[in-house]
């Protein structure tokens, strides 16, 4: 339930990337030896999938709510329990770990958020050009190889997904593999960096071509994940939006920069320190339209995109976005209409028209982030606001209200729905 109106103002500091830590966990199987993971968001997302890791065998200690002990070395199974794999998105890297860890998988499809299709056929090609067999005919992915090779793999369509299961594929195999078109997103390099800390050969995370020599075997290390840029852009457009005054500690600025042209762009002000962003609105700012495209980093992120598009509602004029990832990423408008927004969906373009403001109302969360835009327009109406269906929020956001109600929010959680979800 959140009462609207109110500026946020003060401090906030960023967790740890949730983006990066469901790649990061599973490539944890590749390593003899424990690893250390701190900066862990504190999430629902990240508890599924170390209940995944516990459930194939491997030990898990919490050290705290955001450091975590992991020693897969015990871990003899290839089949992680399908009851806990359909909940999230993520468990799709557990098919390039396995797979690089046993020659083989066999793993339910992914569950997590619903844009419309994603199909997961560009990470089933990298796993067969380094030399498995894959089965998808009786409902799971299924995949066997006598000996993971070194390929080159050149994607048409630039793939987080595929990216990282090639990452995760290659690491161990025998030769080198040189994947074109790699997606460069912050988590990507991360997962790299990550790898590289274990024993890893991989260079060029962070550009077009990226490339992997096979090791003989990884080893433990000690490491922290990095702060998370859609948690702190989602901040940062709600400063925006409140015509507030918040600075954000624990970023790496050079992440948000894209976020913050935006936001520029519609008239925020806008200071980068060294880990710190000022994000505030003078007095007398009068917002200004904008167009945006979502895009595979460096581009704008698709996982700002409804935050953005629930800010451009009050802006006079008509902003539009264009949707450049996903077939399906705007379903979450038809809540922000029940507000009072002017919103017009022509496939993968939105054209927002402004309204004065928006009235608060009975919403839900359609997916994670669709839950952050609900909470930002709660931040921005006027009047009571009621966000149903919070658990997707809870799959990627740590403590929001706690954070928002620390900047001034009016914001709590009136019902407490004991979730099956962990």
């Amino acid at each position: 339930m959140i009462k609207g109106g109110r500026p946020l103002t003060g401090d906030v500091t960023i967790s740890g990337a949730k983006n990066a830590a469901v790649a990061i966990l599973p490539a944890c199987l590749l390593v003899k030896g424990k690893c250390r993971i701190e900066n862990l968001p504190d999430i629902n997302d990240v508890k599924l999938y170390l209940k995944i890791l516990k459930n194939l065998g491997a030990e898990v200690t919490n050290i705290d709510k955001n450091t975590v002990d992991i020693d897969c070395s015990a871990v003899n199974s290839y089949n992680p329990l399908s009851e806990l794999t359909r909940r999230m998105r993520g468990s799709s890297y557990l098919m390039g770990a396995l797979l690089g860890r046993f020659n083989k998988f066999r793993v339910d499809p992914p569950g997590g958020c619903d844009f419309g299709t994603r199909p997961i056929d560009m990470h089933i090609k990298c796993f067969e050009l380094m030399g498995a067999d894959v089965d998808t005919s009786r409902g799971v992915v299924a995949a066997d190889a006598k000996k993971l090779c070194g390929a080159q793999i050149f994607f048409d369509i630039v793939s987080v997904g595929a990216t990282v299961n090639a990452i995760l594929a290659a690491v161990l195999a025998n030769g080198t593999t040189v994947i074109e078109s790699a997606a460069k997103e912050p988590h990507v390099v991360d997962l790299a960096n990550f790898l590289n800390a274990c024993g890893a050969n991989i260079r060029g995370a962070g550009t077009d071509t990226i490339r992997i020599k096979g090791v003989p075997e990884l080893h433990g290390t000690t490491y922290a994940i990095i702060p998370d840029q859609i948690e702190a852009g989602t901040f940062m457009i709600a400063a925006a939006a409140t015509r507030g005054n918040i600075v954000l500690h624990n970023v790496i600025p050079r992440h948000l920069e894209i976020i913050g042209s935006k936001l520029i762009e519609a008239g925020v002000k806008i200071e980068y320190g060294i880990d710190s962003v000022h994000v505030w609105v003078e007095p007398e700012t009068v917002f200004r339209k904008v167009n945006f495209i979502a895009l595979p980093y460096p581009g704008y992120p698709t996982d700002m995109q409804p935050q953005l598009v629930t800010f451009l509602t009050i802006i006079p004029g008509t902003s539009t976005a264009r949707e450049g990832v996903w077939d399906d990423r705007f379903r979450y408008t038809n809540q922000l209409k029940r507000m009072g927004a002017n919103i017009r969906v022509e496939g993968k373009l939105a054209i927002i028209d402004g309204v004065e403001k928006l009235i608060g109302a009975s919403v839900k969360a359609t997916d994670l982030r669709a839950g952050a835009a609900m909470i930002i327009a709660g931040l921005m109406a006027e009047g009571t606001t009621e966000i149903r269906d919070i658990y997707h929020i809870d799959r990627g956001y740590e403590n929001f209200e706690d954070k928002f109600i620390a900047l001034g929010g009016d914001i709590h959680r009136i019902q407490v729905v004991e979730e099956n979800y962990i």
